[in-house]
């Protein structure tokens, strides 16, 4: 005979067991994850969150104020300030100021006020040198081909038993002429007009070119050059011309 407490607890069971079974439904070991095995949603169902579907979830996504007039604004001020240093030294519609500004596209690291104080410091040690007979200093600012030049005017000199004597005033202006970039290659050509003094004594100390008390205006047209593909930001001298 049933214990009516124990038939209390049995009618209870099943009751909750028949709400279970009509609210989670049965498996039949048939069914299959709907979102595959490795749970990748479709691609034509939205993944759902809590109460909102990815197509809503654009809304919900928030936009910096004026992130694209803050990126244009420096563009603007990148480009004023290349203007402003183009200006130095040549309007920016001339073909001297579209030259210094596709050489600043094409090398990151020039800047033309910066390359014209250089180009002036190496044309005074240039001709200094030249002057001194420094080859070591020389074969380090020029190209094989000048190199080999100045080396060879050196080595004449010195056997004639000539001697130059040369005091650098300084340089009175440099300026751009030409710019360009040859697959890996970068040219500058500056024209220096620079104040000097120099003359050239016979082994008996008597002078045969220039005057040691006259200050000459000198006037030359050099062009440097580097390799853009080069780490090493230095550039030297391949070509000279006097004017």
């Amino acid at each position: 005979m049933f214990d009516p407490v124990t038939l209390i607890f049995v009618a209870i069971f099943v009751f909750v067991a028949l709400r279970l079974r009509s609210v989670l439904g049965t498996r039949t070991g048939e069914e299959q994850n709907q979102y595959g095995d490795k749970f990748e949603k479709p691609a034509d169902q939205p993944v759902e969150n809590g109460d909102e579907t990815d197509e809503d979830a654009g809304d919900n996504v928030v936009t910096l104020p004026n992130r694209g007039k803050a990126t244009q604004r420096i563009n603007e001020m990148v480009e004023e300030r290349r203007d402003r240093e183009i200006k130095k030294f040549a309007d920016p519609d001339s073909a001297t100021g579209k030259a210094i500004a596709s050489m600043m596209s094409h090398d990151e690291n020039f800047d033309p006020s910066e390359f014209i104080k250089g180009a002036k410091m190496a044309y005074e040690m240039i001709v200094t040198s030249f002057a001194d007979g420094d080859l070591p200093t020389l074969k380090n600012l020029l190209s094989t081909d000048v190199y080999e030049g100045f080396e060879g005017a050196i080595e004449e000199r010195q056997a004639n038993g000539d001697r130059m004597e040369s005091s650098f005033v300084g340089v009175e202006k440099a300026d751009y002429v030409e710019l360009s970039t040859e697959q890996d290659e970068a040219r500058i050509t500056v024209r220096f007009v620079s104040q000097l003094i120099s003359t050239t004594r016979n082994s008996d100390g008597d002078v045969i070119d220039g005057d040691p008390e006259e200050v000459a205006e000198v006037k030359d047209v050099w062009t440097f050059a580097r390799p853009l593909s080069s780490k090493n930001p230095n550039w030297k001298l391949v070509a000279t011309e006097s004017e």
